[in-house]
């Protein structure tokens, strides 16, 4: 009778150690592949970057203005990792994408779609007073060990449009009521081309947790994520973010990573890596 009670608290144990398992992620503006940008060149930077996301062991990662062929090859890199997006400009495989990476060993997708941020987000559009389309990608992710579910957006906003960007931040905070009715863990993932006391940040802020705010680990690394691939100044324009649902994702940790090889790094931004605890 007591090897069997052992062994009943033994599996209590390892099932709470499983459900407690902490996840790495990761968003990155990883850089379109622009043929003007010389020495910067996707090329000359791919291999480096990917190198960079395996060796933080990133369970999932968002990346924004990857065209086809960089989201080919990262999917070609990362072996035992599947993907969900579509090219903005036709929903399929023309313009940027807003791709989400995820470990196919360690999850699998219940549901996923692009939507446009705009007036008409379920067709290809222009919204507001944006320069050009601009897209959301979402799924819902299930752990296969342990069956837990949760909702990770990734997505670009604007560069330009000032009411473009407060209307997007509205829409997917629309887009996740909508779709959440169960309350699940959520991540929101991106390039917001904003600083922190904009007003969509500070919406967006009021429903969500920035990772940043809320790491119990003190934040690591740069204040800023968009370098310009300015190698030898400092990286002060924080546009790049991590949110989390308030009451069911703990925050362990928040890092800007500014890695670099040769006195560049891999893309004009830095990515923002977190380690997370789903409660």
């Amino acid at each position: 009778m007591k090897k069997i009670s052992y062994l009943l608290v033994l599996v209590a144990l390892v099932s709470c150690s499983s459900e407690m398992e902490n996840l790495n992620i990761m968003t990155y503006n990883i850089r379109y592949d622009n043929v003007n940008d010389g020495e910067n060149q996707w090329s000359f930077r791919k291999e480096f970057l990917s190198h960079q996301i395996a060796f933080n062991e990133v369970d999932i990662f968002g990346i924004q203005e990857g065209l086809k062929h960089q989201v080919t090859y990262l999917d070609s890199v990362f072996v035992d990792y599947s993907y969900i997006g579509v090219g903005r400009d036709d929903g399929k495989t023309k313009g940027e994408y807003s791709t989400i990476f995820y470990n196919s060993n360690k999850f699998k997708v219940i549901e996923n779609n692009t939507f446009w941020l705009s007036e008409t987000p379920t067709e290809v559009s222009v919204g507001w007073d944006a320069s050009m389309e601009r897209i959301c990608t979402y799924g819902l992710f299930e752990t296969i060990a342990t069956k837990q579910q949760f909702y990770v957006f990734n997505t670009h906003f604007d560069h330009i449009g000032n009411q473009a960007r407060l209307k997007s931040a509205e829409l997917i905070l629309q887009k996740i009521t909508e779709l959440n009715t169960n309350n699940l863990p959520v991540l929101v993932l991106g390039d917001f081309n904003l600083t922190p006391e904009t007003a969509p940040i500070q919406q967006l802020s009021k429903e969500l947790n920035d990772s940043k705010k809320v790491s119990k680990l003190e934040p690591f690394g740069s204040t800023g994520t968009f370098n310009g691939f300015k190698f030898n100044m400092p990286v002060t324009a924080r546009i790049d973010y991590i949110f989390t649902s308030k009451n069911n994702i703990s925050v362990e940790k928040y890092a800007v990573l500014s890695d670099s090889k040769d006195c560049k790094y891999p893309s004009d931004h830095l990515p923002v890596f977190i380690e997370i605890k789903i409660n």
